[in-house]
Order: structure tokens, then sequence, then C-alpha cells
């Protein structure tokens, strides 16, 4: 498989997954009204797909 955008990496997928995930728990749940906590956990959320494919292409150019 060759690799040309972060998002054909299996690990932005998952993460990308972790995210819809935690989306359709803040929605469907009390955490929809702790607007400071719901913030936090959608902020946190959203870098693990920023962190996930910013490692995995600096490992996959250092050919690691």
């Amino acid at each position: 498989m060759t690799i040309k955008r972060f998002e054909d990496l299996d690990i932005w997928r998952d993460a990308r997954a972790i995210c819809r995930e935690i989306h359709t728990i803040s929605v469907e749940t009390d955490l929809r009204n702790d607007f400071k906590l719901l913030g936090q956990v959608k902020d946190s959320s959203g870098s693990i797909m920023d962190n996930k494919s910013s490692f995995q292409g600096n490992k996959f150019k250092s050919g690691v």
C-alpha cells in the first residue's frame, strides 16, 4: 500500500474512529451540558489524530 496522504494511515483512521465515538458520547450523555469539560474532551480527541498522523509521518519519513 502506498501512502500519499496522512489519511491513508491506518493509525489516523483509528484515531478518527475514536473521535467519532467521543462525539457520539458527548451529544448523547450529560456531558453535553458541561461546556468546559466538553470542550476539553473534544479538543483532546482532535489532538489524537494530529499527534498520531504527525508521529507516523515522521516515522515514515525516517524509514523506521
